[in-house]
């Protein structure tokens, strides 16, 4: 029988407030911090515009449209829309980066390198394709993470709307079906960029769907904030 990820390791804090929702713990990564609100449902009938940002746990396989907490235009908003079974959890997290699109792009859509930002990964190998969608790679995540390594797939790479997403089809981890959509937009002051990125996962045997959202969450912030960084240097160097 496998064993439960052990949230422990990345010394995640636990908070709970109601039996309604529960609240994200916040995490410093880097030199900010960012908290998120977590609601469960599985009612999806209108397209949300400018929503806090929140989490689905779906009983029956259900069409989940992730909320975001800013507005994005409705041709974009539909890649954050996730098939969520019974034993699946989806969430999204946003970030704010104080630079242009094209400085936050050039890092993003490099799928044979994200280890540029992600630092959680120590390496990445391109096995089949030439960066187009279809193309598969291998990564290995640093030690203290409970995984190896990862296959994963390029799904959608849109280099006009700035679209970019992968799914994990292998490898050494728990983190099964998971599979992650990441869109870029202008801030709205005109200045920066938002990035937001959303994704779907199984639920691992011995955790529940908060635990495994939770430690989802934590590793999507810190790659993000560490985007932000990078991305902002980018541009002030």
């Amino acid at each position: 029988m496998p064993s439960p990820i052990h949230l422990q390791r990345i010394n995640i804090p636990t908070t709970t407030t109601s039996t309604s929702t529960a609240a994200t713990p916040t995490t410093r990564c880097m030199s900010s911090t960012a908290t998120a609100t977590a609601t469960a449902t599985t009612t999806t009938s209108t397209t949300p515009t400018n929503l806090s940002l929140q989490r689905f746990h779906a009983q029956p396989t259900t069409r989940v449209i992730t909320p975001i907490s800013i507005q994005v235009p409705e041709e974009i908003f539909h890649y954050h829309t996730h098939m969520v079974g019974p034993n699946q959890c989806s969430s999204s997290v946003v970030q704010p980066i104080s630079a242009t699109e094209s400085a936050v792009w050039s890092l993003v859509r490099r799928f044979d390198n994200p280890q540029a930002y992600k630092h959680f990964l120590k390496s990445c190998h391109v096995i089949d394709g030439d960066g187009h969608v279809g193309t598969l790679r291998k990564v290995h995540v640093v030690s203290g993470l409970p995984a190896g390594s990862s296959t994963e797939r390029l799904e959608i790479l849109d280099d006009e709307r700035h679209v970019i997403s992968f799914r994990v089809v292998g490898g050494e981890h728990r983190l099964n079906n998971y599979r992650s959509v990441t869109t870029l937009h202008r801030s709205s002051d005109g200045n920066g960029t938002v990035v937001v990125e959303s994704y779907v996962v199984d639920v691992p045997h011995g955790n529940t769907k908060e635990e495994t959202c939770v430690f989802v969450d934590t590793i999507v912030r810190c790659n993000l904030q560490s985007l932000a960084h990078i991305a902002k240097n980018m541009v002030t160097n």
